[in-house]
C-alpha cells in the first residue's frame, strides 16, 4: 500500500505543469512552401488551440478522479473561551455556572482511501476520456493542416491565373497590333480591328479580376494560418504533380484509414470510457475500505496542551439507496449503446471517405493530363489562326476564337492542377497521415 500510494503521488505531480502561455503566431520569414503552411495551420490555428485546450482540460479531469486515490489531510487549530452550566448534568455535587476557561485546539485529521473498485474505474474511464481528447486534438490538427493546405493550393492557384492572363495579354496586343496593321495595308477590314480591341480588352479586365482573386486568396490564407491581415506571404511551390507515397486501391486505403485516422481511434476510446463509467455504477455496490485517523492537542494552556489520536478502519457497505445505482446503470447502458453507434457510424465514414479521394486522386491525374492535351491543340489552333489572319485568308473571328480557346484551355489546365493537389491533400487527410505528406 505505501509503495502504491507513493505512485499515485508521484503521478499526480507529473501531470501537473505549468499553465502553458498562448504561443504567438509564427510568421514566415521566407518562402512557404504547403507542407509549411499545413504545419502551420496545425499549430496556429484556431480550431487545433481549442482543441488543445480541451485536452488541457481533460487530463485536468484525470487529476481530478486520481486525487479521490490520494491521501486528504486536514488541520485546524480553535481557540475557545466559555462558560459551562453544571446544573444541566444534574450532578448534586455541581452546581451554577463556572468561570470562564479557555480551550486550545490543534488539530490534524487525514482520510485514506483503501479500496474503492467503483473509484479505480472511474479513474480508468477519465483516462480513457483523456485519450479521446488527445486523439481529437490530432484530428482537429490535421483537419487544419488540411484547410490551411487548401488554402494554399487556391493562393496558388489564383497565381498562376495571373501569369496565364498576363500572357493572354500578350497575345491579346499581338493580335491587335497585326489587325492595325492589316486594315491600314487596306488588307483586312476596319472590323477586325475593332473586333481585336474587344477581346484585349475582355483580356485586361480578366486580369485585373485575377489580380483581385489573388489578394482575396492570400487574405484567406493568412485568416486560416491565424497570421495579421496586413502580412505579405511569398509562395515558393507550383501547381505540379507531387509525389504520392499511399495505398491507391479504394479497399487497401479504407483497410489503411481504420488503422490510421485519429477520429476512429477517438471515438474507441469514448466507447472504453463509456463501458468503464458503467462498470463504475455496477461497482458503487460493492464495499469499500478506508482508513480515518486524526491527532489533536488540547489544553486550557498553550504550555499544556496534552495530545490524543484516533485510528479508524472503515468498511463501508452499500446496502440500499433507493434503487438510484440501478437506475442510473439503466442511463450509462443507454449511453454507451449510443456511443457504439456513433463508433459504427465513424466506421463507415472513415472507410467511405478513403475510398472517395483515392477515387477523386485517380480522375484528378486523368483531368491534368487531358487538360494539358488540350491547351497544346488550343495553342496550336491559335497558331495556324494567325497564320491564316496575316495572310488575309481569313478574319479576326478566327484568331478571337482561338485565343477564348487558349484562354479557357489554360483556366482547365489550372483548374485540373488544383484539382489534383486538392484531391492530394484530401487523400493524405482522408488516410490519417497528413504529416507524411512531401
Amino acid at each position: 500500500m505505501p509503495r502504491l500510494l507513493f505512485l499515485l503521488v508521484l503521478d499526480a505531480l507529473l501531470s501537473i505543469g505549468p499553465l502553458a502561455a498562448q504561443q504567438q503566431p509564427v510568421t514566415p520569414t521566407g518562402p512557404l512552401t504547403l507542407l509549411q503552411a499545413i504545419s502551420l495551420g496545425r499549430q496556429q490555428g484556431v480550431d487545433a488551440a481549442v482543441a488543445r485546450l480541451e485536452l488541457r482540460a481533460a487530463n485536468a479531469k484525470v487529476a481530478e478522479r486520481r486525487a479521490d486515490l490520494l491521501p486528504n489531510i486536514s488541520g485546524n487549530a480553535s481557540y475557545l473561551r466559555q462558560t459551562v452550566n453544571l446544573d444541566q448534568f444534574g450532578i448534586p455535587i455541581a452546581t451554577g455556572v463556572t468561570d470562564p476557561f479557555n480551550i486550545y485546539t490543534l488539530q490534524l485529521s487525514g482520510r485514506q482511501l483503501l479500496f474503492d473498485a467503483s473509484t479505480i474505474t472511474r479513474l480508468r474511464a477519465a483516462r480513457d476520456t483523456a485519450v479521446a481528447a488527445g486523439l481529437d486534438a490530432q484530428a482537429v490538427g490535421e483537419i487544419a493542416g488540411a484547410t490551411a493546405g487548401l488554402a494554399y493550393l487556391r493562393a496558388l492557384s489564383a497565381n498562376e491565373t495571373i501569369r496565364a492572363r498576363e500572357a493572354d495579354s500578350t497575345v491579346a496586343a499581338q493580335l491587335l497590333g497585326q489587325a492595325r496593321q492589316l486594315v491600314s495595308a487596306g488588307v483586312s477590314p476596319a472590323i477586325d480591328a475593332t473586333r481585336s480591341e474587344v477581346s484585349f480588352a475582355s483580356v485586361r479586365t480578366q486580369l485585373e479580376l485575377a489580380r483581385n482573386a489573388a489578394d482575396r486568396a492570400q487574405l484567406d490564407l493568412l485568416r486560416t494560418l491565424d497570421l495579421p491581415s496586413g502580412t505579405r506571404l511569398q509562395l515558393a511551390d507550383s501547381l505540379g504533380l507531387g509525389a504520392l507515397d499511399l495505398p491507391l486501391s479504394p479497399d487497401t486505403a479504407a483497410a489503411f484509414a481504420r488503422e490510421h485516422r485519429a477520429e476512429l481511434a477517438a471515438e474507441r476510446n469514448r466507447t472504453k470510457a463509456a463501458r468503464s463509467s458503467l462498470s463504475a455504477i455496477r461497482q458503487e455496490n460493492l464495499p469499500s475500505l478506508s482508513l480515518n485517523g486524526g491527532y489533536q492537542q488540547t489544553g486550557q494552556k498553550t504550555s499544556t496542551l496534552a495530545g490524543s489520536y484516533d485510528v479508524q478502519v472503515l468498511l463501508s457497505v452499500p446496502i440500499l439507496d433507493g434503487f438510484r445505482r440501478q437506475s442510473r446503470a439503466k442511463e450509462q447502458s443507454a449511453r454507451l449503446e449510443v456511443q457504439q453507434l456513433r463508433e459504427h457510424d465513424r466506421v463507415n465514414q472513415v472507410e467511405t471517405e478513403a475510398r472517395q479521394a483515392v477515387l477523386d486522386l485517380a480522375s484528378a491525374k486523368q483531368q491534368v493530363a487531358i487538360a494539358g492535351d488540350r491547351l497544346r491543340l488550343a495553342e496550336q489552333e491559335l497558331s495556324q489562326a494567325q497564320e491564316r489572319f496575316q495572310s488575309g485568308v481569313a478574319s479576326s473571328v478566327e484568331t478571337t476564337n482561338a485565343q477564348s480557346s487558349v484562354i479557357a484551355a489554360r483556366d482547365a489546365l489550372i483548374q485540373a492542377r488544383v484539382n489534383y493537389g486538392t484531391a492530394r491533400v484530401s487523400a493524405y487527410r482522408a488516410l490519417g497521415v497528413i504529416d507524411q505528406l512531401k
